[in-house]
């Protein structure tokens, strides 16, 4: 498996791309090309573009969260499609993975508005919509994680907004991940791991049966977090001896620091492409 950053809230050092407060990662896996959130705007594209990745022929599209900042580039997506079938060029009809709780509004304070800007009636006439809670492959070796158990308090959240119909916060039932089994032990991808890192590689382990971790990579959603939480989630994945991990976009430089006492880290941001085996 391959994975490039066309997203990411860092650019690489000497690479000439441009960041945002987001993720987009381009996954790459047996023939199989996959799009993992689409950050806050088109930049993926551009930076795309720049690294002569091509998205005209994308076999799925997986939204880790309903976020703004992970799902409000899947409408210049959308554009892009559109446009290329209207200029008669080729172009697949992705399906499009996520939790189905993912596309409900999310309002905080006077924001009317933290997820996604198009619903899933307009989104199925662009893409195949499979919008599951439960583990779901995507390949030989692929899987999308669905709804994951929140079983460790230290990683438990006071939420971010109230969804559409709902009066308490959202806890963000729809966070998500990815699992790629390799020879050499698990990859799990993640996009801001609001159900909490530690819970979500847990469920892969469970639903995989692998207890070797390959590498961590995404966003762990360690900003400026409780003393609690983040010795927690140190002492858990040092004990799940991980070879690598590769965090970044809601990681702090704290929280980074920190996380070098679990497994050897690796400098994430756009323009970086890593393989595993």
């Amino acid at each position: 498996m391959k994975i490039t950053v066309l997203v990411d809230n860092a650019t690489l050092i000497d690479r000439y791309f441009r960041a945002e407060p987001g993720l987009c990662l381009f996954i790459e896996d047996e023939g199989l090309k996959i799009l993992f959130d689409c950050g806050y705007s088109g930049l993926f594209l551009d930076n795309a573009r720049k690294m002569g990745v091509t998205l005209s022929d994308l076999d799925a599209v997986v939204l880790s969260h309903g976020h703004l900042d992970h799902t409000w580039g899947l409408e210049a997506l959308t554009r892009h499609l559109c446009e290329e079938r209207l200029e008669g060029r080729p172009c697949s009809r992705p399906t499009l993975v996520a939790h189905p709780a993912a596309f409900r509004s999310i309002r905080e304070g006077g924001n009317p508005e933290l997820g996604p800007l198009l619903e899933p009636g307009k989104l199925s006439r662009h893409f195949a919509l499979n919008l599951s809670a439960a583990p779901l492959p995507m390949g030989e070796r692929l899987l999308f994680l669905g709804e994951i158990p929140r079983r460790h308090a230290f990683e438990v959240s006071p939420g971010i907004g109230t969804k559409e119909g709902d009066d308490g916060p959202d806890l963000l039932p729809d966070d998500s991940a990815l699992v790629w089994r390799g020879d050499d032990g698990l990859v799990v991808v993640t996009g801001c791991s609001h159900a909490g890192i530690c819970n979500i590689v847990d469920h892969a382990v469970a639903l995989t049966g692998e207890t070797r971790i390959q590498d961590v990579i995404g966003g762990l959603h360690l900003l400026s977090p409780s003393a609690e939480r983040l010795n927690g989630t140190v002492a858990h994945l040092r004990a799940l001896t991980p070879k690598h991990l590769s965090p970044c976009h809601c990681t702090d430089l704290h929280s980074k620091v920190a996380l070098t006492g679990a497994a050897p880290l690796r400098e994430v941001g756009v323009g970086l492409t890593v393989s595993y085996a």
